[in-house]
């Protein structure tokens, strides 16, 4: 009863935070480092490359508007061009958490 306890906090947490996803418009990828809250309309990060400027922007976007040169992402910070460690960080803090509640 207590692990359904940890997991409603989790998505409830996850839930009213929004999407967070990389924001620039950079010549190199790995040096964007900003991040934004996406507003409630945008479910996807993306990252769009023009080869002709060699120019990359990332940001948030619609699902809808994810076609041809736009490449989409659904979970928070996934348009990085380097892995990151939030990932790493969570599942570490869920299994403590869990492992205490159980």
């Amino acid at each position: 009863m207590k692990a359904y306890g940890a997991l409603i906090l989790f998505v409830t947490l996850s839930a009213a935070y929004g999407l967070r996803c990389y924001t620039c418009t950079a010549a190199d990828p790995k040096s964007c480092t900003g991040t934004s809250t996406c507003a409630a309309i945008f479910d996807r990060c993306y990252t769009l490359e023009v080869n002709a400027l060699t120019v990359v922007t990332k940001g948030c976007q619609n699902s809808a508007a994810c076609i041809g040169a736009f490449s989409c992402c659904e979970g928070d910070l996934c348009n990085s061009a380097v892995p990151t460690g939030p990932g790493v960080l969570l599942l570490l803090v869920s299994s403590a958490i869990v492992a205490l509640f159980l």
